[in-house]
């Protein structure tokens, strides 16, 4: 978690989320939200991640990986996270607005899914770096 917490932290003006995926205990992927920089409603940080984990892999099914990300996955997230059949996902802030794995909906539910999900994870932590962004955005306005 530690990890996907640098990736949030280097978000450059984003909604600094961060998100790492694990095989067999190395990270072979991570991202933080790059919304704005790339111009693209799908550049969530769980999306990025699971776009150069399959790439590295050279197979979108990313059986025997898990996902670290610092905030509950919204639908989209969700869904694909889901689909790209991960066996675990560890998130750091629950989302009361658009969480998808339990706060508000549960995808998984949907799909018959088998995901592994475990949330909480470092919540302190990640709910500060929420808070201190949302904060100076308000301040700045």
């Amino acid at each position: 978690m530690k990890r996907a917490i640098n990736y949030a932290k280097s978000s450059n003006g984003e909604i600094p989320v961060g998100a790492v995926i694990v095989m067999d205990g190395e990270v072979i992927a991570g991202s933080c939200n790059k919304k704005e920089a790339l111009n693209d409603v799908t550049a969530h940080a769980e999306i990025l991640a699971i776009r150069e984990a399959s790439e590295k892999l050279g197979c979108w099914r990313l059986d025997g990986c898990e996902m670290y990300v610092t905030l509950e996955p919204c639908p989209m997230c969700a869904w694909a996270i889901v689909n790209s059949r991960l066996k675990a996902v560890y998130f750091g802030s629950y989302d009361s607005n658009y969480g998808a794995f339990g706060s508000v909906i549960d995808v998984r539910k949907l799909a018959n899914s088998k995901l592994k999900v475990y949330g909480g994870i470092m919540e302190e932590e990640c709910d500060e770096i929420l808070s201190q962004y949302f904060l100076r955005l308000r301040n700045k306005y």
